[in-house]
């Protein structure tokens, strides 16, 4: 991020390109070493053990996250060469200089949320993901733009303050706030559940869990489309990664076992209310911004099952889990750039008024059908694998409810997709022309909507990555 802030121009590019690809390398790296070795990888920084010093961990959660971080970076990256591209001979601009600052500035921020070891630097991950995701969504500075981020800047700053209240009381608690340490020492005391109860609300409202989700559709609504892709798709993801490092590494089982129905509540909330007021947009960006308030509600769905079985639907509750999370990084960040490319060729993104897309761009429009299949959760995509892990854990449990909630809100996710995609196939109205679009844009959407369908083909038994270090 230093050096393309002092390169500028197309230098920056090359830069941010560059480095987003090394990224990738390293996290394949990464994830490989972790499923072959078994066992979570583990760096001391400086050599100081904790409580002294700080560890980076890399276990199979952090490392698939990783994975498809790096995966839709450098993806978002490529789609963001013609739009933000510096001409040979041509003036730098500001969108354009902030646009390849960032990227790499997210990316770390993306692996200090995903990688860290210790309760307070993950805060500290976490800012810097707030104001780099912040940054990004303003960039094309219009005054709209700046009145939605404010928006978002206040839910996250309100959020930070929670989540620091409660580092602060597990501090003085048990003088640790490395996960590892922490893990042995918790127990169900008054400051704990405090702790645990403060920072679990500021990190439900980083992630837009309903009834906290008041920010993110207006934040969707003025955003960029790139900078969408990465806000619904990985950001978020940050928040939920810490969370559940909260909930089932350091909180003590009694907490688990009885805060982890009221999530699940919140959860179903947000698939079924999400869903419903998606299906009534008529723009859309905010129709699938909704969309993301309701699949976001998946995530929260495992924390009951994972607290109520035996290990065997344990450990199949907690690879549905992680699958949602990965599926819907890819599949919303194809959805949120496809859309993107809709609106720039149509000049609007009216769903009324969407007919013609799927003649002048077709890639783009099968590309969002698929991100909606595996939305749906239909095989053979990720979303199904992942719903249908889920599925199972539920009926397995007991708690078959919750597999009501998931079959009624793949129903309402086909309802909402298939108004965008009837009216994108439906004749276009007299005098409306749509523009084509650059073809290396279409491609990269499209290698994202096919990357969240074929990891369904991926059979469970090579997905063990996902199981390394679990809980």
């Amino acid at each position: 991020m230093l050096l393309a802030f002092v390169a500028g121009g197309r230098h920056a590019q090359r830069i941010a390109l560059g480095a987003l690809a090394l990224w990738l390398v390293i996290a394949f790296a990464i994830a490989l070493q972790v499923q072959r070795g078994g066992a979570p990888l583990a760096y001391l920084i400086g050599g100081w053990q904790p409580p002294l010093g700080m560890a980076l961990r890399a276990d199979g959660l952090s490392a698939a996250m990783l994975l498809t971080g790096a995966v839709v970076l450098l993806a978002v990256a490529l789609f963001g060469r013609a739009p933000y591209a510096t001409p040979r001979g041509a003036q730098e601009t500001r969108a354009a200089y902030a646009y390849w600052c960032f990227l790499p500035a997210l990316a770390a921020s993306l692996a200090a949320a995903f990688l860290g070891g210790d309760l307070f630097n993950l805060f500290v991950a976490l800012e810097m993901l707030t104001f780099t995701a912040l940054a990004l969504a303003c960039l094309d500075g219009k005054p709209s733009q700046f009145k939605s981020e404010l928006r978002y800047l206040l839910f996250a700053l309100i959020g930070s303050v929670l989540y620091l209240l409660g580092a602060g009381l597990l501090y003085g608690a048990h003088g640790t706030l490395d996960i590892a340490l922490l893990a042995g020492r918790t127990r169900a005391d008054a400051p704990t559940l405090v702790a645990g109860a403060l920072m679990t609300a500021g990190l439900i409202a980083k992630m837009a869990l309903f009834p906290l989700h008041l920010w993110l559709p207006p934040a969707h609504a003025g955003a960029p489309a790139a900078a969408s892709a990465l806000l619904s798709g990985l950001v978020v993801k940050g928040a939920f990664v810490l969370l559940l490092r909260l909930w089932f590494w350091v909180l003590p089982a009694p907490v688990v076992l009885n805060g982890g129905t009221l999530l699940a509540a919140l959860g179903a909330a947000a698939i079924l209310i999400g869903s419903v007021v998606a299906l009534r947009q008529e723009r859309l960006k905010l129709l699938v911004a909704y969309s993301t308030v309701a699949q976001m509600g998946y995530l929260f769905l495992m924390f009951p099952l994972l607290a109520a079985g035996d290990a065997e639907t344990a450990s199949r509750a907690w690879l549905g889990g992680v699958l949602q999370a990965v599926s819907h990084a890819l599949a919303k960040a194809a959805m949120f750039l496809g859309a993107g490319l809709i609106a720039a060729s149509l000049g609007h993104d009216r769903v009324a008024a969407l007919g013609g897309a799927a003649r002048v761009m077709p890639i783009t429009v099968i590309a969002f059908a698929m991100g909606g299949l595996s939305l749906m959760g239909l095989p053979p995509s990720g979303g199904f694998g992942a719903k249908w892990l889920l599925l199972r854990a539920s009926v397995e449990t007991g708690q078959w409810w919750w597999s009501l909630v998931i079959l009624s809100g793949g129903l309402l996710t086909g309802g909402y997709v298939y108004r965008i995609v009837a009216a994108a196939l439906a004749p276009p109205a007299p005098g409306c022309e749509a523009r084509p679009v650059p073809r290396a844009q279409e491609l990269c959407v499209l290698a994202l909507a096919l990357a969240s369908i074929l990891l369904g083909l991926v059979p469970l038994k090579d997905l063990g990555l996902v199981r390394v270090g679990a809980p």
